[in-house]
C-alpha cells in the first residue's frame, strides 16, 4: 500500500489572530480525514520548540525547526517565518512514499486522503489541489459538518501540494518562507519542473479556506519582496530551462484561453507563457515538417 506523509507547520499565535481560529478547525478536519480513510497516512507536523504545546494529539511531531527567514535575511525583524526547505527536509524522518504540504489555515474535506490515494494510483508524481473558499461567519469545530456541507467559491491559486518522494532533493527553494506570496510561486514551478506527470486540480471540493479573499495587500510588506527576490533571482533561473507548457495549469485548453487563464492567474507568469509557447510551436513544426519528409521517402 502506498504511504502518504502529511506535514503541516503549526504555530502558536495569540487569540486575536484569524489563524488562531483557523488552524483549530484545520487540525480537527485533518484527524477526521485520517479517520475516514483506510489510506496509509501519517500526519506530522514540525514547529519551533515554543510551538509544540498547541498540536493535538493524533500528529506525530518530527523535529524541531532550528532557524527562520530572520537569520538568513537581516533586514527583516519580528516575524520569526520558517523556510519551506527546513519544512519540507524534514520529511527525511519519514518513511513515506508521497508527501503532502498544506498550508496551516487549510482544512480537509472528510474524502480528502481517500481521493489523493485515487489520484496518485493514476500514476501522478505530483498534483496540486485548489482550495474553497467559504465566508468567514464559521470559527468553531463544532461547525465543520456546516463547512463540509458548503460549497463555497472556487480559488486561482495554490496551497496544496502533493508530490513522490523522489522529486524532494530536487526542489530549488533557496530561503523562500512560508505565510507569504511567493511560497506557492516556488512550489508549484518547482513541481511543474521536475514532475513527469503533474496533475492540476483546480475545482474540486477537497480543501478549503475560511475567508473569501483571493490577493492580500502585500506591495508594503518586506516578507513580501523578501520571497519575490528569492523567486526571480535565485529560483526561477535554475528552473526555467525545465518548463513545458504541456504540464503546465491549462494545458489542455484552446490556445486562446490557454493565454488568458495563463496570464491572469496571479501565481503565473506572461513572460514564461510565451517562451513555453514559443518552445511548443517550435516543437509541433518541426514534428509536422519531419512527418512531410519521412512521408516524402515513403513514396
Amino acid at each position: 500500500m502506498i504511504r502518504f506523509v502529511h506535514i503541516i507547520n503549526p504555530v502558536k499565535l495569540s487569540e486575536k489572530s484569524e489563524l488562531s481560529i483557523a488552524q483549530p478547525i484545520t487540525f480537527q478536519s485533518m484527524l477526521t480525514a485520517k479517520r475516514f480513510t483506510e489510506t496509509n497516512v501519517q500526519i506530522v507536523t514540525t514547529q519551533f520548540e515554543e510551538d509544540k504545546t498547541i498540536i493535538p494529539e493524533g500528529f506525530r511531531q518530527l523535529s524541531n525547526l532550528t532557524r527562520s527567514v530572520l537569520d538568513v535575511n537581516a533586514k527583516l525583524s519580528q516575524r520569526k517565518l520558517p523556510l519551506i526547505h527546513d519544512i519540507l527536509q524534514k520529511l527525511k524522518e519519514t518513511d513515506g512514499d508521497y508527501y503532502i504540504f498544506t498550508n496551516v489555515d487549510i482544512a480537509l474535506m472528510p474524502f480528502f486522503y481517500e481521493s489523493v490515494r485515487q489520484i496518485t494510483g493514476l500514476g501522478h508524481d505530483a498534483v496540486i489541489i485548489n482550495r474553497r473558499r467559504l465566508k468567514n461567519t464559521y470559527s468553531k469545530i463544532e461547525e465543520l459538518p456546516l463547512m463540509y456541507a458548503d460549497p463555497g467559491k472556487s480559488h486561482p491559486g495554490f496551497d496544496c501540494f502533493i508530490f513522490h518522494k523522489s522529486l524532494l532533493d530536487k526542489l530549488i527553494l533557496d530561503n523562500i518562507c512560508v505565510g507569504i506570496s511567493f511560497l506557492e510561486v516556488s512550489l508549484i514551478h518547482n513541481l511543474l519542473a521536475f514532475a513527469e506527470k503533474p496533475l492540476y486540480v483546480p475545482d474540486a471540493h477537497l480543501t478549503f479556506h475560511i475567508g473569501m479573499e483571493v490577493l492580500v495587500p502585500r506591495k508594503q510588506n518586506p516578507f513580501y519582496w523578501h520571497n519575490r527576490t528569492v523567486y526571480f533571482e535565485k529560483i526561477e533561473p535554475r528552473l526555467k530551462s525545465h518548463f513545458d507548457i504541456r504540464k503546465f495549469p491549462y494545458s489542455n485548453e484552446s490556445s486562446v484561453k490557454r493565454a488568458l487563464k495563463h496570464t491572469l492567474n496571479p501565481a503565473l507568469f506572461t513572460k514564461n507563457y510565451f517562451r513555453m509557447e514559443g518552445r511548443n510551436l517550435k516543437r509541433s513544426l518541426k514534428e509536422k515538417l519531419d512527418e512531410l519528409r519521412w512521408n516524402f521517402l515513403q513514396r
